[in-house]
């Protein structure tokens, strides 16, 4: 298909320059570069581990899972309810 974009000169000239140096046309340094973008998987922001508040003691007992909500209540049933 045939189509017409507008990039900016300096963009332009930098896409010829690589297209030249591979040995590729432009188009399909173009074709290669959109297809990429469009197959890229999202980026995810990796997070450092969370610090969970705690009162007293070490922090989390082990075997607590705070994912685990059924879990969690479980350990929280101290009444025997």
């Amino acid at each position: 298909m045939r189509t017409t974009i507008r990039l900016p000169d300096q963009l332009l000239a930098k896409a010829k320059q690589q297209a030249a140096a591979g040995g590729v046309t432009l188009n399909e340094l173009i074709v290669d570069a959109v297809r990429a973008s469009l197959t890229a998987r999202p980026r995810r922001v990796s997070e450092p581990p969370r610090a969970w508040p705690t009162f007293r003691g070490q922090g989390v007992l082990p075997g607590v899972d705070l994912d685990c909500n059924a879990a969690l209540e479980d350990l929280m049933d101290i009444d025997g309810r």
